[in-house]
């Protein structure tokens, strides 16, 4: 049985994709996709909460990946491999999820919808972002 954070995270990468690839609303997408895939109301509303999130900080998104995939333009990596590494850095960022936990489910997204190369990129793209920030935060503390 999939959790609840885990579907809300599919969906999430679904309405990601199509709204790339499309011109329709995102609440229509939400909407439609959660009626076709029967969504429970809390993955909805996890999904939402990303959605949401993730455009509100897109450019800061896009620059994370910028800095740690410095070899593959943001604009010409493969639609799902870019929106899971939106979704992932986005959690990372809000710091809700344990990096170690953001990372498997980010492999295991693009095990189900990426190309074969999908979950070695994505790991070592989200690798290197948890490396940095925990080196980061030791730095700071030490300081304190």
């Amino acid at each position: 049985m999939t959790g609840i954070r885990r579907k809300g995270r599919i969906a999430a990468l679904r309405v990601l994709y199509e709204f790339d690839c499309t011109e329709h609303e995102l609440e229509e997408i939400l909407t439609r996709l959660a009626s076709e895939k029967n969504v429970p109301s809390k993955a909805v509303d996890f999904a939402s909460e990303l959605i949401r999130g993730i455009l509100d900080n897109k450019d800061k998104l896009d620059s994370t990946i910028r800095l740690f995939a410095p070899a593959f333009p943001v604009e010409q990596l493969a639609n799902i491999d870019r929106n899971i590494l939106r979704i992932a850095i986005f959690e990372i960022m809000l710091n809700k999820t344990p990096f170690k936990a953001a990372i498997n489910e980010a492999v295991e997204l693009a095990k189900t919808f990426g190309s074969e190369a999908s979950p070695k990129f994505v790991n070592g793209v989200l690798g290197s972002v948890v490396t940095t920030l925990a080196k980061q935060k030791e730095k700071s503390e030490r300081k304190e």
